[in-house]
């Protein structure tokens, strides 16, 4: 299986890691360490040296209770360093955004991949992506990212997540976008519970159901503090698990903080699948 993102051709036959870089002072994770373009681009170049396929750049936070970012701010904090890796980075390059007006110049700038946590359901997204031949990851996520935490609830989490993939997958093709450019995310942590979040990663399996690759971003996120009790800064290896798990089960691409790791762990994983 491919996925055809820009002007790339991913192989997955083997797993791959995307690197997360986060071009903002209020990450969850790693707190604005990279919020300047020439730390995010520094921060980008390590970690397709320590084995990432995929670089995904971000510049607004959308963990839970997170402040919206105005839009020439988002664009001012991901284009730059979009234009900067673009000739440079030998990796697709993807933009972390649910803002139709960001994918746009994103692309322009060099972008090949859309990741969008609204699965382009704002309007124009679908658009954009299918007008271009950047390769899209349509996520799952309850309510809104301003109340999805609020309450989640779903009589089942693996049948209603997958409805939800099958019917944007649906809506993307008729737009225009063919299936190989597009992966598809169950969107750990976004309007769910633990309880949730642990029966999607238990029947990840049932996903190949809808024919196209997963994406499991599950790194340091707060589901693995509570089932380990560690904070941010100590999920390490809570995270490797989940990422071995993940591909084990089926998952194409694991989104991560933590690359060298990661890319070792899978390198094992990969020898034995």
């Amino acid at each position: 299986m491919q996925f055809i993102c820009g002007q790339y051709q991913l192989d997955l036959s083997r797993p791959h890691v995307m690197g997360i870089v986060n071009v903002t002072p209020d990450s969850f994770s790693d707190g604005g360490k990279f919020a300047s373009t020439e730390k995010a681009v520094e921060h980008a170049l390590r970690l397709v040296e320590e084995g990432a396929s995929i670089l995904d750049i971000g510049g607004e936070s959308t963990r839970p209770g997170a402040t919206p970012v105005p839009l020439d701010e988002e664009l001012e904090r991901v284009i730059p360093v979009i234009e900067r890796l673009a000739p440079i980075a030998g990796v697709p390059l993807s933009i972390d955004t649910y803002k139709p007006e960001v994918m746009r110049a994103a692309i322009v700038a060099g972008a090949d991949i859309v990741n969008d946590v609204l699965a382009l359901r704002e309007p124009h997204a679908l658009e954009i992506v299918a007008n271009s031949n950047v390769g899209v990851c349509l996520m799952h996520v309850q309510g809104t990212l301003q109340t999805m935490q609020d309450d989640p609830q779903y009589a089942d989490a693996v049948a209603e997540v997958s409805a939800f993939l099958a019917e944007r997958l649906s809506a993307a093709n008729k737009a225009g976008i063919v299936s190989e450019r597009i992966v598809l995310d169950p969107g750990f942590g976004f309007g769910k519970r633990t309880i949730h979040n642990v029966e999607l990663l238990h029947g990840l399996e049932s996903f190949a159901a809808l024919g196209r690759p997963l994406l499991v971003g599950l790194s340091r996120k707060s589901i693995l503090g509570k089932l380990v009790g560690a904070d941010v800064e100590q999920r390490l290896y809570a995270s490797l698990s989940a990422s071995v798990i993940s591909v084990m089960k089926g998952a194409k691409i694991v989104r991560v903080h933590d690359v060298k790791a990661t890319a070792e762990a899978l390198k094992v994983v990969a020898a034995i699948l």
